[in-house]
Parts: structure tokens; sequence; C-alpha cells
């Protein structure tokens, strides 16, 4: 983890990016990546579990530093939840965007309005650093069973863009030319950090063409 570099040398880090319905646990997610990574517990990603809505509004990145001072090759980048009634949450063409890079760091999103290409945060020419290349889906495992149909059908949505997305770049399975490898993660809330060690994350479904993979916690 910590020698990893992207085999493109257009690119300086592997992007992953962070998306589910409000309250799922992206914040949370990247807090215990960065504990289990620090070997300590850590907060850099602020989180809030009774507001009702989508506490994150800003899309921001978040870099996990290495003891030696260094960075990680790889970032997370956070956004607004999806919800299930008609304007609230993140709109979902600002999500397809930020999949493709026209996304900058800081745009707050407004759930009744998409980005517009003239947005002082919207980006004409994203580099290969400025696309997804990992897109997480994040589900709170003690709720799935609650998981409305409308945000179902919202997170199927992105995963479908997703994968057209990476079809058109490469077919090859993890390949670092900006195929987008698809991830569900069922994320514990309320669960000891130590159950997502690295010894703990067991895939459940490898990769193949599909471009997808599920990981859960053991237990």
């Amino acid at each position: 983890m910590e020698t990893y570099k992207p085999h493109n040398y257009e690119a300086t880090h592997l992007r992953i990016l962070l998306h589910g319905p409000v309250g799922a646990g992206k914040s949370s997610f990247i807090n215990s990546v960065d504990s289990v990574l620090k070997g300590r517990i850590t907060s850099q990603a602020p989180t809030d579990a009774t507001s009702g809505g989508s506490f994150t509004i800003r899309y921001k990145t978040y870099k996990i530093r290495q003891d030696n001072g260094g960075i990680y090759s790889f970032v997370f980048n956070d956004l607004m939840g999806l919800e299930e009634r008609a304007n609230t949450g993140v709109h979902m063409e600002d999500l397809k965007l930020a999949l493709s890079g026209h996304v900058r760091e800081g745009y707050q999103f407004n759930p009744k309005l998409k980005m517009q290409k003239g947005d002082q945060f919207y980006n004409p020419s994203p580099t290969l650093n400025d696309r997804v290349h990992v897109l997480v889906s994040v589900i709170p495992a003690a709720s799935i069973s609650l998981l409305s149909q409308e945000v179902a059908k919202k997170m199927r949505d992105v995963r479908l863009a997703a994968s057209e997305m990476g079809k058109s770049r490469n077919n090859s399975c993890f390949s670092f030319c900006g195929l987008m490898v698809l991830i569900r993660f069922l994320y514990l809330q309320g669960f000891p950090r130590w159950l997502f060690s690295p010894k703990s994350m067991k895939p459940v479904l490898r990769c193949k063409k599909t471009s997808t993979m599920s990981i859960r916690a053991s237990t």
C-alpha cells in the first residue's frame, strides 16, 4: 500500500469516489481507512449521524498521509448523499459530472439544480488525475433491507453510467487507464474500527469483465 504508484505516468494518484444514501457512513468509511493506515483513531472527514439530511454538501478530496510525511497514491472524494424524495440529496447529473472529472474541489451541491458549464467550479478539460477511477457504493449493513426502491434505482443508474464510462476508456479489469472498478461496501456502522483492518477485508466477488466487486467486513 505504501509503495503503490499508478502504472499510468499521466496520473499521480487513484481517485476513489464514495456514493450512497444519506447517513450510509461515507465520511466514516474514509475515517476508518485513515485510522487503519495510521494505527490510531482519526476523524479527518467530519460526520454527523443526527442531522437527518446530508451532512456533506461540498465536493471534497481527502488525502491520507504516511508516517514518513508522504501521501498515499490514492485519494477519496466525498459528496452529498442520495435521498428518496425529489429535489433532495445530490443531483444525479452532478454525480455523473464528478465521475468524469468535471467537478472542481469545493463545489457546493444544489439538489434542485445541476451544475452548469459556466459555473466557476465546472472543469471543462478534466485530466486523468481529475477523473474518478474507482466508484464505491457505501451501504449501511444494519439497514440494507430498508433501502428504498428510489435510492436503489439511483445507485443502479450511477453504476450503469460508470460502467459505460469505463467501457469507453478501457476494457481490462483494474487497468489504470481510467476504467472505473465498481465496489460495493457494506459498512458496519457502530462496529469497532479493528473490523476494518486489511486482514478483515474479504472480497466476496472478484472483479471480472463486469468490473464489479463486493467487499464486506468480516467479524
